[in-house]
């Protein structure tokens, strides 16, 4: 009689990857949290609009600067308590910004709140690289969570900061110290079973890696100003209601959620620079369409198709940064997952700028051309090595 052994069951890539990309959306939950509840501060405790900006710039030196040094640090050593520190930081400090009494208080702990962030990225970047092994589908949901984090803030937090004021951020502390305490077990459990991630031998490809942050950067830069402005769009060219203009936001950024995790699943279908180079194509129609559809009601599922579009290659950036430089992979998710998506945040003001002098809609029309950068910089980027 011949004894059959079962084969252990297979693990999907949401097994592999459902502690990553939950402690993703928790962490970027904070920093969706920060610009929603600037708009109480400025209510409830009179500040100006130049101070208001003052507590966006304070999130966002935390979270983008320090990245790429942090990514250093993770690269040099395990630290494998880093990534639950930094969403549990994250979560302190935007919750107990708003029981601070003082402007500088909020404005430190708003800080505090980016650092957070900064310390969180480049190493669950690595590990979660190293949990999702070669499969781009399995790194987009890592991707798709911060994406989802980010759309969550101001659809729950806006309801509380209403009925409760500005010290409702208190009611989202729980969440990241309890995602702090879930992953720093998770990671001691990856020890013990000996999963803690190894150094990659390899050679890091600087060039190619500085192109492919230049296309996230305009790839960023389109996110920031949909964001930033098709409300404003929707109230004001088209002249739908506020209700609306929200409605159309909501569609854009599911969209986005939809198209990180499109993306991953094509990219392993027909690879990770054709990915790049179609969501880049793609988001010019998409953009057009936006632009000239005269409804607001059909115009959100415009407004999904372009967050689908915009957002595509954005698990493939995470990827192929750490292919370009595999024995920098926290380094690597400094720049991708940190730095390069708040430097698209530093062309809003000029879009402002134009939005000012011309109106919102010359912002989308001027959206409409920014893909071609994001194509003419993509051409340029070699295959990764294997």
């Amino acid at each position: 009689m011949v004894e059959t052994v079962e084969a252990a069951p297979a693990v999907s890539d949401w097994q592999r990857m459902r502690h990553w990309a939950i402690a993703h959306m928790v962490d970027d939950f904070y920093q969706g949290l920060v610009p929603a509840s600037i708009p109480f501060f400025v209510l409830e405790r009179d500040y100006s609009y130049v101070a208001a900006s003052g507590l966006a710039l304070a999130a966002t030196l935390g979270s983008a600067l320090p990245q790429p040094i942090l990514g250093v640090l993770a690269d040099r050593w395990r630290l494998l308590w880093l990534a639950p520190a930094g969403v549990s930081v994250a979560g302190l400090g935007a919750g107990l910004a708003g029981l601070a009494p003082t402007y500088p208080l909020v404005w430190a702990l708003l800080l505090l709140s980016g650092l957070g962030v900064a310390a969180f990225h480049p190493a669950a970047g690595r590990d979660a690289r190293a949990a999702a092994g070669d499969s781009a589908r399995a790194m987009s949901f890592f991707a798709a969570g911060g994406s989802a984090g980010f759309f969550l803030a101001p659809a729950l937090a806006t309801p509380a900061l209403v009925s409760l004021g500005v010290g409702a951020t208190a009611l989202f502390i729980p969440p990241a110290v309890l995602m702090g305490f879930v992953l720093w077990r998770h990671q001691q459990r990856r020890t013990q079973n000996a999963m803690a991630p190894r150094r990659i031998d390899g050679r890091d490809r600087w060039l190619p890696f500085f192109v492919l942050t230049a296309v996230e950067v305009v790839r960023s830069a389109m996110y920031s100003g949909m964001n930033t402005f098709i409300a404003l769009y929707w109230i004001n060219h088209l002249g739908a209601s506020r209700t609306l203009g929200g409605v159309a936001l909501a569609a854009f950024l599911v969209g986005g959620v939809a198209g990180t995790l499109v993306g991953g699943r094509i990219a392993d279908r027909i690879g990770m620079l054709r990915t790049v180079q179609i969501g880049s194509a793609a988001a010019i129609p998409a953009l057009v369409v936006l632009r000239i559809c005269p409804n607001p009601a059909l115009g959100s599922v415009a407004a999904a198709l372009a967050g689908i579009a915009v957002n595509m290659p954005f698990a493939v950036f995470v990827k192929l940064g750490q292919d370009y430089l595999p024995t920098r992979p926290g380094t690597a998710a400094g720049v991708t997952l940190g730095l390069a998506v708040s430097a698209g945040g530093l062309f809003v003001p000029v879009l402002g700028a134009i939005a000012d002098r011309h109106g919102p809609q010359a912002v989308l029309t001027t959206l409409c051309f920014i893909p071609v950068v994001a194509i003419a910089l993509a051409a340029l980027l070699p295959e990764p090595a294997r």
